[in-house]
């Protein structure tokens, strides 16, 4: 048997599914280049994707036409050589329509396998967000935001390329940039992008992550019942009402706090979420009533308090807001843990006021997109990813 080769494509569904899917691709492409047999494939589990639901493309190649027939008769690749997330915020771990329960996004790296991020954060903040591993592994950055080439709309921002040079600069037994680069120009027929794979390639470096970096708390996990627990006939057990919510400071009682689904969570689709400026608020009620998951709680004071468990992050509440920032979305990097802002405002209101100010002001940048409010939000950054492009 020969080399098999294993390359996963992380990405948030729907947004980034044509560019998961030209990276796939032209990872096989540039494999042929230099006759090595190879198969791109979209996980079946992820389909129908959901907006911004994490998904999965792979890209597997090997030295000769057995060996791949033998990693081809998997359902997927139990280790990679590299993983790709394609936003920085997938480093939190990611929850997909395939498994249950939050995955670290660095789950099936080989030991000293590569994980390459797209992000404009330094090493040090995508190794904290990354679920520690028992052994080391490598970390590339390509610089840039967040390529959002989905269904609709495609962004030619050079996100793919960029990705393709710097594999071949941290794995070259995959194939080499003159590789890509010919796969390049026979696919797309463009010079300048051949020549960002080159740039991404001269500017790519790791990091070494060791064992006792990352986040060391264990990832959202349970158990689906077994077919011999499972109860007669077709039931599907409903999620309880709900129940009043207590200001442990007054324990004053009052509000309502609905109860929410135990198992499935939505905060790992989330690319920015809301902060809360709450002595601002004038309890108008529309992000309560506007939020398409229903993830705000009523605090006995009625106020809003966002379920971080429970919130995607999609923008509404910010959108429907009528007081100037007393909803900003921010990015969604800038937070560690899913606790409730009102407790914390609750217990400390002017430690509270200056942990907004910092969110909001370190936090947007650089911009997210929460939702497809106009087409030319997508088009305008794409001058921004060209310049990233050309001057790193």
């Amino acid at each position: 048997m020969g080399r098999l080769f294993a390359v996963e494509i992380v990405y948030r569904g729907i947004f980034q599914k044509t560019l998961a899917k030209n990276i796939s691709r032209a990872i096989v492409l540039a494999a042929h280049q230099e006759g090595k047999p190879g198969i791109s494939f979209g996980r079946y589990g992820d389909s129908p994707e959901r907006n911004g639901v994490p998904a999965k493309n792979f890209a597997i190649v090997a030295t000769d036409d057995q060996t791949l027939e033998e990693g081809m008769a998997k359902y997927e690749p139990k280790e990679v050589d590299i993983s790709i997330a394609v936003d920085d915020t997938l480093c939190k771990g990611v929850e997909s329509w395939a498994w249950y329960g939050l995955q670290p996004i660095n789950r099936l790296l080989k030991p000293g396998g590569t994980l390459i991020v797209t992000s404009r954060e330094e090493p040090e903040a995508l190794i904290e967000m990354c679920h520690r591993k028992e052994y080391p592994y490598q970390l590339a950055i390509v610089k840039g935001i967040p390529s959002f080439s989905g269904l609709w709309v495609y962004k030619e921002d050079h996100s793919d390329v960029r990705i393709l040079g710097a594999i071949a600069k941290v794995l070259p037994e995959l194939f080499s940039l003159e590789s890509v680069q010919k796969a390049i120009r026979a696919e797309w027929k463009d010079e300048l992008k051949a020549t960002s794979a080159a740039r991404s390639y001269e500017r790519i470096t790791t990091v070494t992550v060791p064992p006792n970096q990352g986040n060391p708390e264990e990832p959202f996990k349970f158990e689906l019942p077994k077919w011999s627990e499972m109860r007669e006939g077709v039931t599907i057990p409903a999620i309880p009402r709900g129940h009043a919510m207590e200001n442990t400071a007054t324990q004053q009682v009052g509000g309502w706090q609905p109860e929410r689904n135990p198992t499935f969570k939505k905060f790992s689709t989330r690319t920015m979420r809301p902060v809360v400026d709450f002595d601002t608020c004038i309890k108008c009620t529309l992000c309560w009533l506007q939020c398409p998951d229903s993830c705000f709680d009523v605090t006995p004071d009625g106020l809003y308090d966002a379920n971080m468990q429970a919130c995607c992050g999609c923008g509404v509440c910010e959108a429907v807001c009528p007081v100037q920032k007393c909803v900003t979305m921010v990015n969604e990097t800038q937070f560690r843990d899913n606790d409730s802002q009102w407790e914390m405002w609750n217990k400390d209101k002017e430690g509270y006021k200056k942990w907004l100010l910092e969110k909001i002001e370190h936090g947007p940048g650089p911009q997210r997109s929460h939702g497809f409010r106009y087409r030319g939000q997508y088009e305008e950054q794409v001058p921004e990813m060209l310049e990233i492009a050309r001057e790193g």
